[in-house]
């Protein structure tokens, strides 16, 4: 167990990042000064993002340039969560359709929807990468990206309708822009969905394995798991068994809390992340929505 620990008690911070630490190109209030006071009293910090468009190192920079020092071992996000699922999915697929006497030798073929560093992680997962549904691919794997286009997600439409398997590497329907809110990634699969009937399978939040990585990389036993979205963030920390703090500062609010379904309910709701530098706050229920914690 990490000996330092802070908000009640809790030994590792499971962050978020859009809507949390920053919104756009802009860091959010409050946020950079408090983890990087938490970074100095010892706490461990990882930054847990369904963003799938960019490597843990590319996140890492970005933050540096808020002046938080953050390594790529720091952050976990949806796209390498998406690869392994995929990976996954086709093994389970090949084996059950053919004998290993029977099985080809060669790669199986995945249409990418989504960034250049979603590329790279299909291919260096041993599979190839195919540009068209003419192309015949096995799987569709789809992340955000912004520069993801109508003929994109028209080709993963055409591909799952002639019976490729679909991976999405996160449902987020929106994005935290410094603008305001904008489409996500869930909100392209739904566009996909409509199309062609079926769903993918989603590898990041609101499912747990993303935040079960960071606990087993920290050897963390009380973590706390902050995010600005209660259908993602909260939902998956409350999944993976977490104590979880909806923080008011991107999608969700107070009101939204007040009427989400049990299993998306946090354990705290802060106004900002400088509210994890003293103890948690007095009891809070679905029926309140002023900050603080539930009963």
């Amino acid at each position: 167990m990490v000996g330092t620990t802070f908000f009640g008690g809790h030994d590792a911070l499971l962050c978020d990042l859009d809507g949390v630490v920053y919104a756009g190109a802009e860091a959010i209030d409050e946020a950079v000064p408090s983890l990087v006071e938490l970074g100095r009293r010892g706490v461990p910090v990882a930054y847990v993002t369904n963003n799938a468009s960019r490597s843990p190192e590319a996140v890492a920079d970005h933050l540096s340039g808020f002046g938080l020092p953050v390594s790529g071992e720091q952050v976990f996000g949806a796209a390498a969560a998406g690869v392994a699922l995929l990976s996954e999915s086709l093994a389970e697929s090949l084996s059950a359709s053919e004998s290993a006497a029977t099985r080809p030798d060669s790669p199986a073929s995945v249409l990418v929807v989504g960034s250049a560093y979603l590329r790279d992680l299909v291919t260096q997962a041993g599979h190839q990468v195919v540009d068209t549904a003419a192309d015949r691919p096995d799987a569709v794997i789809q992340g955000f990206d912004p520069s993801v286009s109508w003929t994109d997600l028209a080709q993963a439409s055409y591909a799952i309708r002639g019976g490729a398997q679909w991976i999405a590497t996160n449902a987020d329907l929106t994005i935290p822009r410094a603008e305001g809110i904008a489409p996500g990634n869930g909100a392209l699969v739904e566009a996909v969905s409509q199309a062609t009937g079926t769903r993918p399978r989603v590898a990041g939040k609101p499912g747990p394995v993303l935040f079960e990585l960071a606990v087993r990389a920290f050897n963390a036993e009380s973590p706390l798991v902050v995010g600005d979205r209660l259908d993602t963030d909260i939902l998956g920390g409350n999944r993976a068994g977490f104590d979880t703090a909806l923080v008011l500062t991107g999608v969700d609010s107070g009101q939204t809390a007040a009427t989400a379904p049990d299993e998306q309910q946090p354990t705290w709701m802060i106004p900002s992340l400088a509210s994890l530098l003293a103890d948690p706050q007095p009891a809070w229920s679905a029926s309140n929505t002023t900050v603080g914690a539930r009963s």
